[in-house]
């Protein structure tokens, strides 16, 4: 008699602790059943092994989603755009974004992110403090940089941080709620591309507005939910990881002091940090089976989908020795945190680039950084950090 599926997320909101299910559900023959509060059950990807052989093999899906009851903690169906996508589509509009996010082009932005970072600072002692984390460094770095890559006001700021809070909620909104906070964003971006076409720019969105007009590479639609998609994701997961990271070594203290001691270990710092912060509440964006696939000891029949727990992979021992400890000299850090194969994050070199300038700014302007009161942490969103975040130093 197969066991009733798990319930799922197994993670708290509040810290960012990995529940010990996941290392029950690692120490399980083959991978573990569970269930969301909306959908399918769906196998959960616990091991490093197979989180990435799901995450890479083509045998896969993204887009069956779209036909399933797909395992999800909102009762809204979410339209992924490109997130929900296969290749040959999924390549056509990753190939028009990805020119602006080599590693090459984001170099050219380091100055300006080290510039920002440390213009906040200064702002926060001349305040005094204490400062929130989140709303006077963490949110304004990424927010500037993707809205100056975008071609997006930072002043409308306010308004997209609803949106996009909306975008990424688990919460209790209705089908409805949902639906026309999304056609409210995409009238916002739609008025963006409008003003573009009319004053065009040096800037990301100008780029995509001629593959659209010029080179017919994509549908209007596309290119709405294209600009919406670069806006939330170029922003909302950054600015949490900042303080996650912040609250990680704070807590790990010795580590927070040999960043202040040597810098030159910020690049391994974040990378170890991106392995080490379980980000996402529970595991999102299930991935279905187009035929029977064996993953690990488990035969995953065509059209069942599986969940990968990146956190979980992350802490993995098989792959990462002292798993659960913060280490800045591991050798080949091959961490799941930006995942893997097609979907991997397209901009990961901006994200690291955003991480190793906000951390490098606060060790070396604030060495005697320490947490000056109760964090409020975000609630029912499926990416996990703190809402506010007071400090002191």
């Amino acid at each position: 008699m197969t066991a009733e599926p798990l319930a799922y997320p197994f993670n708290e909101e509040a810290g960012l602790d990995l529940d010990e299910a996941y290392a029950a559900a690692r120490e399980a023959e083959g991978m573990v059943r569970v269930k969301m509060i909306y959908g399918e059950p769906a196998w959960l990807a616990t091991r490093y092994a197979d989180a990435r052989l799901v995450l890479g093999d083509r045998r896969f899906s993204r887009a069956m989603e779209k036909e399933k009851d797909a395992p999800r903690l909102s009762p809204a169906v979410q339209d992924g755009g490109i997130l929900q996508m296969d290749p040959p589509d999924h390549t056509r509009l990753r190939t028009l974004v990805a020119k602006a996010f080599t590693t090459r082009r984001v170099e050219l932005i380091r100055p300006r992110v080290a510039s920002l970072a440390a213009e906040l600072i200064a702002d926060m002692k001349a305040a005094g403090p204490p400062a929130d984390l989140v709303d006077a460094y963490a949110l304004p770095i990424p927010v500037a940089v993707i809205c100056e890559l975008l071609g997006v006001p930072v002043a409308d700021r306010p308004k997209f941080r609803v949106w996009s809070d909306a975008a990424l909620s688990t919460s209790g909104l209705t089908p409805e709620e949902f639906v026309r906070n999304r056609e409210e964003l995409r009238d916002y971006m739609r008025g963006l591309i409008a003003d573009h076409r009319t004053r065009p720019q040096d800037d990301l969105m100008t780029a995509l507005i001629e593959a659209r007009d010029v080179r017919d590479r994509l549908t209007e639609l596309e290119l709405v939910d294209l600009c919406v998609g670069v806006l939330i994701a170029g922003h909302e997961t950054t600015a949490s990881q900042i303080p996650n990271f912040v609250y990680a070594l704070q807590d790990q203290h010795e580590q927070w002091e040999r960043l202040c001691a040597d810098p030159d270990l910020i690049p391994a710092a974040v990378e170890e940090l991106l392995r080490f912060v379980p980000l996402g509440a529970g595991a999102a964006f299930p991935r279905y089976a187009t035929e029977d696939v064996e993953v690990g000891d488990v035969l995953v029949r065509a059209g069942e989908p599986v969940l990968v727990a990146v956190g979980a992979a992350n802490r993995d021992g098989l792959q990462f020795g002292d798993a659960d400890k913060l280490r800045f000299d591991r050798p080949e850090n091959h961490h799941l945190g930006f995942g893997h194969g097609v979907h991997h994050c397209l901009g990961a070199p901006l994200a690291r680039l955003e991480l190793q300038e906000a951390l490098r700014a606060l060790v070396t302007e604030m060495p005697a950084l320490r947490l000056a009161g109760d964090i409020v942490w975000k609630t029912q969103m499926i990416v996990r950090g703190p809402r506010t975040m007071p400090i002191g130093w």
